[in-house]
């Protein structure tokens, strides 16, 4: 589970921030993911160790392949601030090209989903963005609702990565029927989707693209969801917040996000970061449990 270590990543990585009173968690991180092949990736151990310097209490390691899948229920096995979601990228389920070959797949990760810290079926959904072709569509239809299908079966949360595809989402979540737990990862949506989810009780994951100026609808949305279903999270290396755009991400920046995530909704940074934590443990359970 080693990774490569660029001797350029400290200079490239920002400063850590102010840290948090209250400590809270990433519900959504890549530590095993290459930002820049030349800066490589800050090991996993010593990014978990600066974040926890800053007040984040856990992560939530996210598999988008099969490969990165069996890394992140492993990694969650070796620290106990880690917890682990697996899945097939929306965009990976065209690469198998046919239905015996993405069933094969999905089979692993249904495998992978009983381990005791794996906590949830993601980043799965629909991604219109870069998937073109109707057979290419129809994998990935078929990839979602069986992910759907695994996490319900397992009662765990479903990590939702939708871009595009708002609609098509929602309509399949209501039609096979939505697990307990749904989460909309780095939320995208504007306020009628956040009315969608609020109505049915499905969380907003806002990440540091909120505080981008071009993405009012983020904070719009952020600013009406109800508070215990909102959660924060990094989608790290990617989509570092201002004023670090263009540079890698990591969980020890969410208390940027945090304090940016008050400011909009004119909330006590403390009381905010409680609730935030709150809601996670409520969506994926004790970081303690099966370690």
């Amino acid at each position: 589970m080693s990774q490569r270590k660029a001797p350029a990543f400290a200079s490239a990585f920002p400063a850590a921030p102010e840290p948090l009173e209250v400590a809270i968690y990433d519900n959504h991180s890549h530590l095993d993911f290459v930002f820049d092949e030349e800066l490589g990736a800050m090991p996993w151990n010593e990014n978990l160790d600066i974040a926890q310097s800053v007040g984040i209490r856990g992560v939530v390691q996210v598999g988008v392949t099969l490969e990165s899948s069996k890394w992140s229920a492993e990694l969650a096995t070796k620290d106990v601030r880690v917890l682990a979601a697996v899945a097939l990228h929306p965009n990976e389920a065209p690469l198998y090209e046919n239905l015996e070959n993405l069933n094969s797949a999905i089979n692993e990760i249904e495998a992978l989903a009983t381990e005791p810290r794996v906590r949830a079926i993601g980043e799965t959904g629909l991604d219109f963005f870069r998937t073109e072709g109707e057979n290419s569509i129809s994998l990935q239809q078929h990839s979602f609702e069986e992910h759907i299908r695994i996490a319900k079966e397992n009662d765990i949360a479903l990590m939702i990565h939708d871009r595009d595809a708002h609609d098509e989402v929602v309509a399949t979540l209501k039609r096979v029927g939505a697990p307990e737990k749904v989460v909309f990862h780095c939320y995208s949506g504007d306020t009628d989707l956040a009315q969608i989810c609020t109505d049915n009780g499905w969380y907003m994951s806002f990440a540091g693209n909120i505080t981008i100026k071009r993405n009012q609808h983020l904070r719009d949305s952020l600013a009406m969801a109800p508070k215990e279903l909102i959660l924060i999270e990094t989608d790290a290396p990617f989509l570092a917040p201002e004023p670090f755009r263009g540079r890698p991400n990591a969980p020890y920046l969410v208390p940027v996000t945090a304090r940016f995530m008050a400011e909009v909704r004119g909330e006590d940074l403390n009381e905010l970061c409680a609730q935030l934590a709150s809601n996670t443990e409520s969506v994926y359970g004790s970081w303690q449990d099966g370690f």
